[in-house]
């Protein structure tokens, strides 16, 4: 017998080599009916394999994450394998489970495919589903593997094999199709009632533009038709909400090639909203106690090398500027925080002076691959709404608290209130990864938890998802459509302060290191619009949005009384224009509804008479007559209803 100890302690005892489904029908058959994979001392099972030692089990089904990770890694092989049946002769290389559904990237050599096959390739993968193949995984020698596929005349795998070493290279069958694979399977592909391939795009071997160029096709699968139906659902209200889609509709951005890619052009309307936006964290920093400074553009290759970003981020950098003194290198400026250490250098500070508080709207630069880059959300230029605090080890728990509240009413002024805190530490067993002391890494993860434990945050922790120089606290938003997004970002750093030689006076009278918190609540102002666009679906709230109302004019003889509105509007401090085209005013609400602005001010001989406006809301609901002062009202109302001051 063996002992398998569940995740909420409980120890069952078992017979030697009964698999992870056994365990859950002795529990109970209806969840031995939906048990789908599994991890087993840290790493993931099929529900089949045989357990032969004590160990901790954790059961997968498609609700949670790793059930659908399994799933979805699942039906890509199977995917894989009607490619291999509908094109003779491709090359198959990987094909893991992602976020949403799958990919697979295969060398179709001299054939494409297109949005026409997909019904095809959907049709014969189903059909394989149907046959209800067992997924089975078997080990298999190195040369084993190799001679495999040398037969098939398959370089990718040979790479992928020769990186390897015998004793962990298997194989999973299923069907008469064979993949290199390590495993984490469902139990067989009959589970898998629904395929939709997604789309198809171009992918460089290894993530290496010097590679050749793939065809990467994405995929999604669910065990039920109707979930697909409603993920279908989903994916087109998505494409309404794209942001590209609405920043170009509601003129915020645009991008050039003539200026580059990844590169974006701020429109008039935009850069309204980004000042908004500022202004409204400004605000809220000056409240408190930070003071704003600002850097340049560019900085001097020592600078990041000392601080540790040249050597993690330089390959992924622009190309150093040379300047005509033989030997100088500058770099377009990959972070703010460099630049912060040498202003908090910049003057001798005792304990009576901390913390000391820099925030900056500062733009920086990062070379990303063109086929990485994505609207607004993978850019080459942005702008953070970066601050740095330094601080000493006694006032660190109150700050970082302290940023919690300020990320939390940002968050919440614009609607993202659901959401969890995920706590980023190290991966111990890759330690290469991270600078500095393993002491100094130990008290900035736990100043993290106690900090998130004393706001009541409901948090998780991740290992290996920290900064390479500290851990960190991430905000991880689900927006209106169920989608998770990171928004907002604290981290605790006590490497760059020892980099930069940072210190303060002590009331000992000796030099100290101070603790450097780091800080965005935006993170950057290009990918908080793209997601706050999504969210919003461009119904941005009242407070923010460019254009609160538009005021529109039965005819052109009440032009004279439309600007006597707009003058009183301006008054009561708000944003507004004048539609005075001579159009039907059918026409200009249908047009004000597109560019959704929150209220459509129609005037009219009637309004002009009793001063007043017809109101009519975003959406269709008409709010009827009323006074100036009273629409100012309304508006004050419902702005203050979100906009809380800090």
């Amino acid at each position: 017998m063996i002992k398998i100890t569940l995740p909420d302690g409980a120890i069952k005892e078992v017979e030697t080599n009964s698999s992870p489904f056994d365990v859950a029908k002795s529990i109970s058959e209806g969840l031995a009916r939906n048990v789908i994979s599994a991890k087993f001392n840290d790493t993931n099972v099929e529900a089949t394999t045989p357990l032969t030692q004590d160990g901790s089990l954790t059961l997968y089904t498609w609700n949670n994450d790793e059930g659908k990770k399994a799933f979805w890694h699942s039906t890509s092989h199977v995917v894989a394998q009607a490619l291999e049946e509908l094109y003779p002769g491709i090359k198959l290389t990987i094909g893991p489970a992602i976020e949403n559904g799958f990919y697979y990237d295969v060398d179709l050599g001299d054939q494409t495919i297109s949005e026409k096959d997909f019904p095809e390739i959907e049709k014969k993968a189903l059909e394989i589903a149907r046959g209800k193949h067992d997924f089975k995984m078997r080990e298999v020698s190195k040369d084993e593997a190799l001679n495999f596929y040398k037969e098939q005349n398959n370089p990718y795998k040979v790479e992928l094999i020769e990186n390897l070493t015998d004793g962990e290279i298997t194989f999973c069958d299923h069907s008469s199709f064979t993949d290199l694979c390590r495993g984490g399977h469902i139990p067989n592909t009959g589970i898998i009632k629904a395929i939709k391939i997604v789309s198809v795009a171009g992918a460089y071997w290894r993530g290496d533009e010097n590679n050749k160029q793939l065809t990467r096709v994405y995929g999604i699968s669910f065990p039920k038709q109707k979930e697909l139906t409603e993920y279908l659902e989903l994916l087109e209200e998505a494409k309404k909400r794209d942001h590209r889609k609405l920043g170009k509709e509601l003129e915020l951005f645009t991008f050039s090639q003539k200026v580059g890619q990844g590169l974006p052009l701020w429109l008039p309307k935009g850069a309204a909203l980004r000042e908004r936006l500022e202004d409204f964290l400004k605000n809220a920093q000056k409240k408190a106690g930070y003071e704003m400074v600002v850097t340049p553009h560019i900085g001097q290759k020592e600078l990041y090398v000392t601080s540790g970003h040249y050597a993690k981020y330089g390959e992924d950098s622009f190309q150093p500027i040379n300047t005509p003194k033989e030997g100088e290198e500058f770099l377009l400026k990959p972070m703010n925080c460099p630049h912060h250490c040498e202003i908090y250098n910049s003057s001798p500070y005792s304990y009576k002076d901390l913390p000391k508080r820099f925030a900056e709207f500062g733009t920086v630069y990062r070379y990303e691959q063109s086929g990485e880059l994505h609207g607004l959300t993978r850019v080459r230029g942005f702008t953070q709404d970066d601050a740095h605090i330094f601080c000493t080890q006694d006032q660190l728990n109150d700050e970082f608290k302290n940023v919690i509240d300020l990320t939390l009413y940002v968050l919440g002024s614009l609607g993202f209130e659901n959401f969890t805190a995920q706590v980023s530490v190290r991966d111990l067993e890759k330690p290469e990864k991270y600078i500095g002391k393993a002491s100094n890494w130990e008290k900035a993860e736990q100043a993290i938890i106690d900090a998130a434990e004393e706001k009541g945050l409901n948090y998780v922790i991740e290992t290996g998802e920290a900064a390479f120089y500290g851990p960190k606290l991430d905000f991880m938003v689900k927006d209106a459509l169920g989608r998770n997004w990171q928004l907002g970002t604290i981290q605790v750093d006590y490497n760059l302060p020892e980099r930069f030689d940072l210190n303060y006076k002590g009331s000992d009278n000796e030099l100290h290191r101070p603790v450097m918190i780091h800080r965005a609540p935006f993170g950057s102002m290009e990918r908080f619009v793209a997601l706050l666009l999504e969210h919003t679906g461009g119904n941005f709230p009242l407070w923010l949005i460019p254009k609160q109302a538009i005021i529109l004019p039965v005819s052109e003889k009440h032009e004279k009384y439309a600007e006597k509105v707009l003058n009183s509007l301006e008054n009561h401090e708000i944003r507004a224009l004048i539609d005075n085209r001579n159009e039907t005013v059918g026409k200009k609400i249908r047009e004000a509804e597109l560019k959704k602005i929150p209220f459509m001010l129609i005037v009219g001989e009637n309004e002009e008479a009793a001063e007043t406006i017809s109101v009519r809301k975003h959406g269709g609901e008409d709010l009827g007559s009323i006074s100036i002062s009273k629409f100012s009202d309304l508006v004050s109302k419902e702005i203050n209803s979100t906009l809380k001051s800090f």
